[in-house]
């Protein structure tokens, strides 16, 4: 594997830094050609590299099939764990125009019909052969369609599973602004679903929903599928209703933990008869993304196919169901439900300090002595002592703070532990988690940064600026973990349509004999 150099600061001459930017290679790099050798021991060839006519020169192009791929240096290109901003403002001006003129490429290969695919060269060099597999599954691509798509991590998280959206539809401008600075904004429709007829989405293998969760959530208003918001849920079943014979084999629906007990359970009930109803066997999840962020965020996921699977897991609770979930199967043995077997989910590696950004003591990003001093007469007893223990640490640790109302009066609460509470759509302040830092006799607190609410939702490097500070937050609150539903994809909704987990259609059994 190659060195990778992090700069530490500036004590070079404009020579030495010209001498410095020329050895840097513009092609053939050692993470290139990796790459390529990979992409011939898996038989993938029909490609050029360092094209002069296509918007940013990709390192290999695929023409044919519209996609571009780049392997980027990370400290160049502005990877945020790899970033060190304040150590010199030549070399933070240089790295942030890179980080500008690849999302300026970016948005001129998609106007151009082209997808893009961007590897980090460490990445590369650590497995080339994933590498070269990403780019497989971006070529070979099942199409997707991404209803209630947000700023799109849905579709994000599921391209590298294999998967393409040629469709997605969210009616908030904001975040299609987000969509837009992100993905391929060519395949969103603006809009509003009631207005969404089946004739208007293409054929597609996968469609997914995350309909707005507000009248499902304990924070909400627990109108349940009858709600306003909620009740859009409808909608996207009756758009499947009329793709009639074009429904997609495989359904994903992503919504709050709060769904498994909405009215009593009943908008479950109800939810997944609706899908049986279209011909779908259904499974249903609850999986918190502290598996590989560090937020603490339990969604329900509803995996819906056509067909029945090979082998059916016992509806008892474990890592992917909860009790909650267990317990609503065994009770309603009427729906057309099957529990498949999964393997194992990673176990997180990573606590709060791998998503902090660091700002020294006086940035105005930190709240002043007087709102710090209100914060800490807000704690109970028990919440100030914990923060005590916090700051006579003799390291620096964090912990995320959430203001709650308790008695009447707003109070804030520390988590006890490295993780963040689970991310909300920020309006007007009140959903907002802070950021404490504490130790060595010091406590510091401020709100958490909308690049600190990416890193935490396992996507650190979306473009964020087309949007308000609010806004970016309230987006981010809203969408999914891009590794939860990666994983989800690469073991779950790609081995479906495969055919690896569910029987031979009835008809291929009979046209055997």
């Amino acid at each position: 594997m190659t060195e990778v150099k992090i700069y530490y600061g500036d004590n070079l001459t404009t020579e030495q830094r010209s001498a410095t930017m020329r050895a840097v290679k513009r092609r053939d790099t050692a993470p290139e050609r990796a790459l390529r050798a990979a992409l011939r021991r898996q038989g993938i060839t029909g490609y050029r590299i360092d094209v002069s006519d296509v918007p940013g020169r990709p390192d290999v192009a695929f023409k044919g099939r519209c996609l571009a791929v780049f392997v980027d240096g990370a400290y160049w290109h502005g990877r945020s764990d790899r970033l060190r901003p304040g150590r010199s403002s030549y070399w933070d001006a240089k790295i942030q125009r890179n980080v500008e003129r690849d999302q300026k490429y970016n948005v001129a290969l998609r106007e151009h019909g082209w997808r893009v695919l961007r590897l980090w060269d460490d990445e590369v060099m650590r497995d080339p052969d994933a590498a070269a597999r990403r780019v497989a599954k971006c070529l070979f691509a099942r199409p997707m369609a991404e209803f209630f798509a947000g700023m799109g991590l849905v579709g994000l998280a599921l391209e590298r599973s294999g998967f393409e959206v040629v469709y997605a539809n969210d009616i908030d401008p904001m975040k299609r602004a987000l969509y837009a600075a992100n993905r391929d904004v060519s395949k969103f429709v603006h809009g509003d679903v009631r207005l969404v007829h089946g004739d208007d989405v293409p054929d597609v293998e996968l469609a997914t929903a995350s309909f707005p969760c507000i009248d499902l959530s304990l924070a909400g208003y627990r109108n349940g599928l009858n709600g306003v918001h909620s009740g859009t849920f409808w909608e996207f079943i009756r758009i499947l209703g009329e793709m009639e014979q074009r429904r997609p084999r495989v359904v994903l629906i992503e919504n709050v933990a709060g769904f498994v007990s909405s009215a009593g359970g009943d908008d479950l009930v109800t939810a997944i008869a609706a899908l049986n109803s279209l011909g779908y066997t259904c499974d249903v999840l609850q999986i918190d993304a502290r598996r590989w962020v560090p937020q603490s965020r339990l969604r329900t996921l509803i995996v819906a196919f056509k067909g029945k699977l090979k082998e059916s897991a016992s509806w008892v609770p474990n890592e992917v169901r909860t009790e909650a979930v267990c317990r609503f199967a065994i009770q309603h043995s009427e729906l057309n439900l099957q529990a498949g077997s999964l393997p194992a989910l990673p176990q997180a590696s990573c606590g709060l300090s791998s998503v902090v950004e660091q700002f020294s003591a006086d940035d105005p990003h930190w709240w002043s002595e007087d709102r710090v001093k209100r914060f800490r007469q807000s704690l109970s007893p028990h919440q100030a002592e914990r923060l005590s223990r916090l700051s006579a640490g003799d390291r620096i640790t964090w912990r995320t703070a959430y203001r709650r109302t308790r008695g009447g009066r707003a109070v804030w609460e520390i988590r006890e532990d490295d993780v963040a509470g689970c991310l909300r759509t920020a309006r007007g302040g009140s959903s907002k988690q802070a950021l404490v830092e504490a130790g060595c006799g010091e406590v510091r607190a401020r709100w958490l940064t909308p690049r600190e609410y990416a890193a935490l939702m396992g996507a650190p490097d979306l473009n964020l600026s087309v949007v308000s500070e609010n806004q970016a937050l309230s987006a981010l609150g809203d969408a999914v973990c891009v590794p939860q539903i990666e994983w989800l994809g690469a073991n779950y909704l790609t081995p479906l349509l495969d055919g690896e987990l569910t029987e031979p259609a009835r008809e291929y059994v009979t046209a055997a004999y």
